[in-house]
């Protein structure tokens, strides 16, 4: 049934389809749900995250865009520059939101898929919440001195020092309307308040006129960030190889991300064969989910979909590490901006390490 619902707004969102009416009606009750919460969230900041250092990764498009990548990229480049970095995540279809650390050996249905991306692949904590402030309270009062919250652009009772809005380049804005009748959460507008738009495409992958009529009047603040193939990692055992290696197979590619044509355009590149599997973003894998794939070829699939996995017994499974690329004078002005941002607050910037 997800699956199915799932392909209907695709559709609708970005294949040109139009909306049916109801749909469309019941976008000013969005608005209004939308604005209301914002406005009664903006007067319940806690005072005691003022002036500490927390970088929003969201976006204004509902699914994925890439922000896991670059959370995890971003803890790399504050680590290196003398910050102790840590993650809050609201772990998406957790049965419960209690605050919950994230250790390395977690059940993904109990902390959610990305969170324990993050937590293994950044060295970073990780901890997930329904209520973001209060773990990010958490880990500053654990000795963490700067905070990135993985999604959040949204909830507007997190204080933030740096706002980056990730978009996918491929799918855009889809079909430009706000949610449910399109993809949008927030008016492209918003793309102007934020500080930074980090585009997952390649310039010439960028086809969305809408999305670059919304970066012409700030083309300084938008950067183009790449998803670089890393090492084929064995789902259960200690293997890699380099994709390369693969070229010339015939596989099957397993998906259940944002845009899982992105991931099978990744394999494609790199000379293997793919028979494609989609599944709908944060799927809840089974066995039986395996059961239409062409025996007797390896499975693979991506990191987010590999830890929900591990448990099915899968054979001749791999999954393939990514990793965010950013051009170098982006990343150093990341840093510029952070650090000027928090120059008045001087107890947060003076207990940073020297790199």
């Amino acid at each position: 049934m997800r699956q199915q619902l799932d392909r209907w707004l695709n559709q609708v969102w970005y294949q040109g389809s139009e909306p049916p009416t109801w749909l469309k009606a019941l976008v000013p009750l969005y608005q209004a749900g939308y604005w209301l919460d914002k406005k009664l969230k903006l007067a319940r900041r806690p005072a005691g995250l003022k002036g500490r250092a927390i970088v929003i990764v969201g976006n204004i498009v509902a699914g994925g865009s890439g922000k896991t990548p670059l959370v995890i990229r971003l803890c790399q480049l504050a680590r290196a520059a003398g910050y102790r970095p840590a993650v809050i995540s609201r772990g998406y279809g957790r049965s419960s939101g209690v605050l919950a650390e994230v250790s390395k050996d977690a059940s993904p249905a109990e902390i959610g898929d990305e969170p324990l991306v993050i937590a293994r692949r950044s060295g970073a904590p990780v901890v997930v919440a329904a209520d973001r402030c209060a773990a990010a309270q958490f880990l500053f009062d654990r000795g963490a001195d700067l905070v990135i919250s993985d999604d959040g652009l949204q909830h507007h009772r997190l204080p933030r020092t740096v706002e980056i809005c990730v978009v996918d380049g491929e799918r855009g804005l889809g079909n430009g309307q706000l949610l449910p009748a399109g993809p949008l959460r927030e008016h492209p507008a918003r793309l102007k308040s934020v500080d930074f738009v980090v585009i997952n495409a390649a310039q010439d992958e960028l086809t969305d006129r809408s999305l670059a009529a919304s970066l012409a009047s700030r083309p300084e603040d938008a950067v183009h960030m790449q998803l670089a193939p890393g090492l084929l990692h064995a789902l259960n055992g200690n293997e890699t190889w380099r994709l390369s290696q693969f070229a010339g197979c015939r596989v099957n590619a397993i998906a259940g991300i944002g845009n899982p044509e992105r991931f099978f355009r990744i394999l494609q590149q790199a000379g293997l064969q793919t028979t494609n599997h989609a599944f709908p973003d944060h799927h809840a894998f089974s066995r039986q989910d395996f059961t239409a794939v062409e025996p007797g070829l390896p499975l693979i699939m991506t990191e987010k979909d590999a830890v929900k996995c591990c448990s099915l017994g899968l054979e001749n499974a791999w999954f393939l590490a990514v990793e965010a690329v950013l051009p170098d004078a982006w990343e150093s002005g990341f840093l510029d901006l952070l650090d000027a941002r928090l120059a008045p607050h001087a107890q947060n910037t003076e207990a940073r390490a020297q790199p």
